[in-house]
């Protein structure tokens, strides 16, 4: 009940206009590729859920769009993602960077990921075209989706660099750290363990723990491996190594950006305008950038401006 509650506080705010708590984002002005890109007479809501990743990348196409000289409502920060995809569906917001998996996944009801990327990316693109008027543009290669990692040093005493190598450690070293959800989906960490064919933990091989603490449980030693998102910034700031999942077995979440058709057919240029992120953003790169908030406390707004003046698209 409380997440319905949320979910619908989220949503009345959105439709009132009265965004969900984005705060301020500088404007520059537009450079490099996009220099010649005009947006003047646009009037556009975009939006991002409330995680680190998601406000970074709705702060970057606020300060886009600003500097391009659209009338941009800031509705980063929306809690959950249920409740920024009702806000799209209805049309009360027209942009956000999304995710192929979660589309696929959590929106289309799909229990089955496909495991080539653009393949996945085309099912996703295509079924919301149909269903929703909505456009997803050119996909980024950056992939946040589920990972195992250990600490660097481990790694690399052992030999271990693929989820495959886990079954190389000695098996009292076999330790996870995972959170409750991954442990009980039906895609998540039983069904990984049987297709890398590494032996179920058992006692306290295996700690559940809240999906934040896994990472300074893994550089502490509570246990050898743990379960992370790709592109979360405590991976380089730990020196923690993710394992290669050489089977493909986790889904595919490229991030991707995702727009109205109605306002992208009376405003393409807004591809040419998104695409020098798109193109840019790895894993590792968005590591860096969420490690900025995350790790050194920096302001989302600021992080992403700083990272589109480097990019060459702001001044």
């Amino acid at each position: 009940m409380a997440a319905v509650i949320a979910t619908m506080s989220s949503l009345s705010l959105v439709a009132c206009g009265l965004g969900t708590g984005g705060g301020f984002s500088p404007t520059g002005e537009l450079a490099g590729e996009v220099e010649n890109i005009e947006l003047d007479g646009l009037s556009i809501a975009v939006g991002s859920k409330m995680d680190t990743e998601q406000i970074l990348l709705g702060k970057m196409a606020v300060i886009l769009f600003q500097s391009a000289g659209a009338d941009v409502s800031d509705l980063t920060n929306i809690p959950g993602s249920v409740s920024a995809r009702q806000a799209q569906i209805t049309g009360n917001m027209d942009f956000m960077f999304e995710y192929t998996g979660t589309a696929w996944i959590t929106y289309m009801g799909e229990t089955v990921p496909i495991p080539d990327t653009t393949e996945q990316y085309e099912a996703v693109r295509d079924v919301d075209l149909a269903e929703n008027d909505l456009v997803w543009l050119p996909p980024s290669s950056m992939n946040n989706t589920y990972g195992m990692a250990m600490k660097r040093e481990n790694a690399e005493e052992y030999g271990i660099q693929t989820l495959e190598d886990v079954n190389l450690l000695p098996e009292d070293q076999q330790t996870f750290c995972v959170d409750a959800e991954f442990n009980a989906r039906n895609d998540g960490f039983g069904p990984m363990l049987d297709a890398y064919g590494i032996a179920a933990p058992e006692g306290d091989r295996l700690s559940i723990i809240d999906p934040g603490a896994i990472y300074s449980a893994v550089d502490g030693g509570t246990c050898m491996i743990g379960e992370i998102y790709t592109t979360d910034g405590r991976i380089p700031a730990l020196d923690l190594q993710i394992l290669e999942d050489n089977l493909e077995y986790f889904p595919k979440y490229n991030m991707t950006p995702v727009i109205h058709k109605e306002t992208l057919d009376q405003y393409p240029q807004i591809a040419d305008l998104v695409t020098p992120i798109t193109a840019d953003l790895t894993n590792e790169k968005m590591q860096q950038l969420n490690a900025q908030v995350d790790v050194d406390g920096r302001e989302p707004a600021d992080v992403a401006y700083d990272y589109l003046v480097e990019l060459g698209v702001i001044r």
